[in-house]
């Protein structure tokens, strides 16, 4: 698959593929005998795990250290596990704290659609 191809499928910037690349947050992509970038089924999991992580909030740096302790094999198992649960730690606090902002919007909402019915905005429940 070509850059162009993968770019189009994710809906992402070539440079954003490329800056993956360069970085480690994806393994090195191999080439055409011209020097385009192929890319495997497996670079395209890759890719796809990039996407989600980052779009979850989780730092370009542990994504990095995660893909080289991949690239050590399977003597660094406890410590890929251990960076997914620290991963995780962080996307449950981001959800926590979407789902209290979440309360007070719903909320505030409520107190106007009451506001709208009675003609009289109150903040008391």
């Amino acid at each position: 698959m070509t850059i162009k191809e993968v770019c189009k499928q994710f809906d992402i910037s070539a440079d954003t593929l490329r800056y993956y690349e360069r970085v480690g947050v994806i393994p090195k992509v191999k080439r055409t005998k011209g020097g385009i970038r192929d890319y495997s089924e497996e670079d395209i999991s890759w890719v796809e795990n990039a996407i989600c992580m980052r779009s979850a909030g989780v730092p370009v740096e542990m994504l990095i250290e995660y893909v080289k302790l991949y690239q050590e094999g399977d003597n660094t198992l406890e410590a890929r596990r251990d960076l997914l649960i620290e991963a995780r730690v962080e996307v449950q606090n981001k959800i926590d704290q979407y789902v209290e902002t979440l309360n007070k919007l719903n909320f505030k909402i409520s107190r106007y659609e009451e506001a709208i019915k009675t003609g009289v905005l109150s903040w008391e429940e």
